[in-house]
């Protein structure tokens, strides 16, 4: 009983969607020191970031809840199914945010704190309350709190947001809808059911896949900027990665247009690996401390 319960919990913090958060973390770290940050410092940022990153979640499944039980993909949600009271949840959510602050500000700097809370400010009320439900832009632009991690992990290095730390975000902004709408093309008739206006439920399938191919272009340009800041390894891994993901996204748009039958989460899948190896190219190429490119 105890186990199952805690498990609820657990849940409710999506750790999934952590993992892939955290891995963008490390890198970022690394590359603001070209692999010097201490092991310590990595870690009270990790954990920092994942009692953000966990606020946040919880605190959008509290608010929700009502669409998630009507959504096949997210019916065994702990608050879909009454497995937690929506009370606990709401006090854990919001416990866990102010844990993550105080954590970040004793362990890194006020900076990484800060951060933090307005992350989870920005999850909580711009996307989950005000975009989510009312434009299909709601992934777009509320997928800016998925973008924090990096930056988070870059200022508790240096007391500052860089350059570099900017690019980072726009890799992870550009490749958000992606990596979202293909997941949302499978799903469809689940957010239509929940009124959700993703994009697939109100546009054309090529509609959609055109704007998938138009944000991957966006997102390699970006990733290539960091040419700037990082060595060859990196410069291969972008550009092997980034000629992968475009030549997906142009087989999904095409297949799209010619009325093919299609399946989005070939797209979806891909993403996450592309961004894994992506970062993970960059954070060897910054602990090589490798001379930068250009």
């Amino acid at each position: 009983m105890l186990g199952a319960r805690l498990g609820a919990y657990v849940s409710l913090t999506k750790p999934r969607v952590i993992e892939l958060l955290l891995v963008t973390t490390i890198p970022a770290m690394l590359l603001a020191q070209r692999g010097t940050v201490a092991p310590l410092l990595i870690l009270t940022t990790l954990v920092g970031g994942w009692m953000a990153a966990a606020s946040a979640n919880t605190l959008n499944c509290v608010a929700d809840a009502d669409i998630d039980a009507v959504m096949k993909r997210t019916a065994s949600r702990p608050l879909a199914r009454h497995a937690v009271p929506t009370r606990n949840a709401l006090v854990f959510g919001v416990a866990l945010g102010v844990a993550s602050f105080a954590w970040l500000w004793v362990t890194a700097n006020l900076l990484s704190g800060l951060l933090a809370v307005a992350t989870i400010l920005f999850y909580v009320f711009v996307y989950t309350l005000v975009l989510k439900r009312r434009t299909a832009q709601n992934v777009v632009w509320g997928g800016a709190a998925g973008c924090m991690p990096v930056v988070i992990g870059w200022s508790a290095v240096t007391g500052s947001v860089g350059w570099p730390a900017i690019a980072m975000f726009g890799i992870i902004f550009f490749w958000t809808p992606p990596h979202t709408w293909a997941l949302a093309m499978r799903f469809k008739d689940d957010y239509e059911r929940a009124g959700v206006p993703m994009l697939p439920v109100i546009k054309t399938p090529v509609e959609v896949t055109r704007r998938i191919l138009a944000y991957t272009v966006g997102m390699i340009i970006v990733s290539l900027s960091l040419l700037f800041a990082t060595g060859w390894l990196y410069a291969v891994v972008a550009l092997g990665a980034g000629a992968w993901f475009l030549t997906m996204a142009v087989r999904l748009h095409l297949a799209t247009r010619s009325g093919a039958v299609t399946n989005p989460m070939r797209l979806f899948h891909l993403s996450n690996t592309y961004l894994s190896l992506l970062f993970v190219g960059l954070a060897v190429d910054s602990v090589l401390g490798l001379p930068v490119l250009l």
